[in-house]
């Protein structure tokens, strides 16, 4: 006679969320070693998200593309245990039941990362419109070509980061300072290859962001850092094998 299949027991959801967390964490050991060969910067995927005036902060800045880029850095380890006790609300104790660590490890490990995302994460928590303005403000800047809007909006220190995956236009290495930053993010849109896209701002990972079509399908998204007066961070995926996300 065939085995019967062994069902999960009487808490499926908890079963479901220790399948997941494995798999996750297999995934991520994977992609971890598959980043080494990775040609130039390495960013997240984009994904289109609905504007919501309820969403709760603590979730928006989860799922932010600034917010994915920490959660990177941390090990397998340390971004599961984040992310199922910070942001999934899981204590010590069911969090090493589902990891089959003990809760000693799951404790030093949550405060390891925790300590980690702390002094990387943004400490400006700004308004929702103000930085609608500033997207849309660096939207027309990046259209019309116009160099000294640019440099009104970037801080001196700004940063940007481009993912090409050796696939499109990149620069092979984060680029700094405000005038670097807006020169090389014009020429890019002068370039014949960039003439007829379409930018048009939606909300990508939990907030206003800049959104490539060209012949209305997606061809890259930029996310911005913005504390409140000038844009600190730009982040651009161009790698077509990461705008999935981005059709509906």
């Amino acid at each position: 006679m065939p085995r019967r299949r062994r069902r999960p027991g009487r808490q499926p959801r908890a079963y479901l969320v220790k399948t997941v967390t494995n798999l996750s964490l297999n995934q991520l050991t994977s992609a971890r070693a598959r980043r080494e060969t990775y040609v130039g910067p390495w960013l997240p995927e984009p994904v289109l998200t609905a504007p919501d005036a309820g969403q709760e902060v603590e979730m928006a800045e989860s799922i932010s593309m600034a917010m994915l880029v920490i959660l990177e850095t941390l090990t397998p380890a340390e971004r599961a245990i984040f992310l199922l006790h910070d942001v999934f609300g899981y204590n010590h104790g069911e969090i090493a039941s589902i990891l089959d660590k003990p809760e000693g490890t799951v404790r030093q490990t949550a405060a390891r990362a925790r300590a980690h995302v702390a002094a990387r994460r943004p400490r400006f928590d700004v308004d929702q419109g103000l930085r609608r303005e500033a997207v849309d403000r660096f939207r027309k800047a990046c259209a019309g070509g116009d160099l000294n809007a640019m440099m009104e909006l970037l801080a001196p220190e700004v940063v940007c980061w481009s993912d090409g995956g050796g696939k499109v236009t990149a620069a092979r290495r984060p680029l700094e300072g405000a005038d670097n930053v807006a020169r090389w993010l014009l020429g890019v849109f002068a370039k014949p290859q960039t003439q007829g896209t379409v930018l048009v701002i939606t909300d990508i990972n939990g907030g206003p962001a800049i959104l490539g079509l060209v012949d209305g399908q997606p061809a890259g998204a930029i996310c911005l850092d913005f504390d409140g007066e000038r844009i600190t961070g730009v982040r651009m995926q161009g790698n077509p094998d990461k705008l999935r996300g981005l059709t509906r």
